[in-house]
């Protein structure tokens, strides 16, 4: 406190605030990346539990930004569930307005931190946080109390160096602001378009908003000019998802479009009233728009009252034009623009530029797993029917189809492992870890599942190309033997896209067992019939081939579900069997 007595220069005042500011933006990434990985699943379950109550939505919104102190996240987060198809557009647009409401909750923290010395109970917080910090066990606590640290640090660093730089005795920003107008609209919509451009630039309303409270604590910026401040703040914050949503699918970026859409609309109603409004807001905490020499507490405080009277006004008049925000959205972004680069495999659920949360990618990727499992039986299913083609013009189709498939086989492989690559680069929870382990083992064996269909499809091939053919009975044991790998492929898929406590790897146990009893039956069966000369060498052979590559196939779908069921064990389903 003793600093306080020494006459910095301006510019050494204008450097400190900066990096004041740069813990403040740390502070809150810190707080709210680490209550992500704390309540992780637990945000991801809410949000798949969102059902069309448009209600249900903004309140599970308003929750989960409280938990994690950012709009932003929850907002990008909300995105990336309707990039993967877990949230209908509707449902995305309730909970972003939810969002809006819960992001107010940091404006009174903030107003909290310039109307009271909260420095000296910063320093037990670090040392607590230092201590849980090494005791691996609870590091995420200790990065969260970290995160609350750093940013009650910065607040306290922004009133002091405000209350420094006298800002209502600096005569040439005095004069700035008051050669504005308060009484002009004019004068409001130039401030509402700087709060908005600057905090596109800065990409931190959080940061705005303490720069608007220094500006307005200290005298030097009135109420109205502030608020006009927030209000673009509120616009420039919605920049974020968009950024995130370009490289998403048609519904995502629709859902960030809404999310502007959304603030723009009330900023419009707004500006109707926007005297009257601001003066209300005032009147709630006791200040009065118009006093000389207001309390600084009071302006802090009526600088978020504002903000929670506007964001939650916005949502009750806006809810019930949901379905008509959503019609706009999609006239504004029409489907046509998700056909783009055809000849590249699009993933429906996972994109880099929107990994965020890990537990969430970690959703995202197992969707991903669930469409490879389909894609693997239904090369299964091409290749099962070369065994039927005669003509030669459909067999080449057919086989061309499967070679195809493969080569997507070995794209979606690789994109989701690298996709995995990166989220586990992240500080992940033990969870986490363990699911990542499970999906790249699950993606390694589904990927050699699609090169047994394609092996199957060049045995079939060969055969086709000799111009020889199977009799009858032996049509009959491979489609029986075909059959159940088909069974074996279905189950496997419903292991994959269930939640491991709700399946179980009995009956994947049971079809194997019965492809192995019937791998031998027919391969002493056909042996026999080449004994005594019922079929050729040549076509006993392959009909081996083919049902040996059969049960090699029915091996790697054991794998995937002893990959989905027991990732942490090093035991095997087949220990259960």
């Amino acid at each position: 406190m003793v600093l306080l007595s020494i006459n910095y220069p301006m510019w050494f005042l204008v450097v400190k605030m900066i990096g004041a500011l740069a813990i403040l933006v740390f502070g809150m990434i810190m707080m709210s990346e680490s209550l992500q990985k704390m309540s992780g699943p637990h945000l991801r379950h809410t949000l798949s539990a969102m059902t069309s109550n448009r209600f249900a939505g903004v309140f599970s919104g308003m929750l989960i930004t409280v938990a994690v102190q950012s709009s932003s996240a929850t907002t990008v987060m909300t995105v990336s569930f309707v990039n993967a198809q877990l949230l209908s557009l509707a449902q995305a647009i309730s909970v972003i307005m939810g969002a809006n409401i819960g992001t107010t909750l940091t404006a009174w923290i903030m107003s909290a931190g310039f109307s009271f010395n909260v420095v000296d109970l910063v320093w037990p917080v670090f040392v607590i946080g230092v201590i849980l910090i090494y005791n691996k066990k609870h590091r995420i606590a200790g990065d969260l109390l970290f995160g609350v640290a750093f940013l009650f640090l910065s607040l306290g660093l922004l009133s002091a160096t405000g209350k420094e730089m006298d800002l209502a005795h600096n005569a040439t920003l005095v004069n700035f602001f008051s050669s504005f107008d308060t009484s002009n609209y004019l004068s409001i919509i130039i401030f509402l378009a700087i709060g908005t451009i600057l905090t596109c630039i800065v990409q931190s309303s959080a940061a705005l908003m303490a720069i608007t409270m220094i500006l307005c604590t200290s005298g030097a910026l009135s109420i109205y000019l502030g608020i006009a401040l927030v209000m673009g703040e509120n616009i420039g914050t919605t920049l974020t998802a968009n950024l995130a949503a370009m490289t998403g699918n048609v519904q995502a970026r629709r859902a960030a479009l809404a999310h502007l859409v959304f603030n723009v609309v009330g900023v419009i109603w707004v500006l109707a009233v926007f005297y009257p409004f601001v003066n209300m807001s005032c009147n709630l905490v006791g200040l009065s728009p118009e006093a000389a020499n207001p309390n600084p507490m009071k302006l802090s405080f009526a600088l978020a009252t504002f903000h929670t009277c506007f964001n939650v006004l916005n949502t009750l008049l806006l809810i019930w034009f949901i379905p008509q925000i959503e019609w706009l959205v999609c006239k504004l972004l029409k489907d046509k623009e998700d056909v783009e680069n055809e000849s590249e495999y699009q993933f429906k659920y996972i994109n880099a530029g929107l990994v965020q949360t890990p537990e969430i990618a970690v959703l995202q990727a197992q969707r991903e797993v669930k469409d490879f499992g389909k894609h693997v039986q239904d090369m299964f299913n091409r290749a099962r029917m070369l065994t039927v083609l005669i003509d030669t013009k459909d067999f080449e189709k057919e086989f061309n189809g499967i070679e195809a498939d493969e080569d997507k086989a070995d794209k979606i492989e690789f994109g989701i492992a690298q996709f995995l690559a990166q989220v586990s680069e992240a500080h992940v929870s033990s969870d986490t870890k363990s699911k990542i382990r499970s999906m790249n083992r699950q993606i390694d064996e589904i990927e050699s599942i699609g090169d047994s269909c394609f092996s199957l499809a060049r045995k079939m091939k060969r055969l086709h190309d000799n111009g020889e053919k199977f009799n009858e009975i032996q049509h009959e044991d491979l489609k029986q033997m075909m059959d159940l790998v088909e069974t074996s492929l279905t189950q496997m898929n419903l292991v994959i896209g269930g939640r491991r406590e709700n399946v179980t790897s009995m009956e994947s146990l049971n079809i194997e067992n019965k492809i192995n009893k019937q791998r031998n039956s027919l391969k002493s069966k056909n042996l026999k019939a080449m004994d005594e000369q019922k079929t050729t060498y040549s076509i006993g052979t392959l009909f081996n081939d083919i049902v040996e590559e059969c049960e090699q196939l029915a091996d790697y779908v054991i794998n995937v579900v002893e990959a989905r069921l027991l990732s942490d064990s090093s035991m095997s389903v087949r220990d259960f069997a």
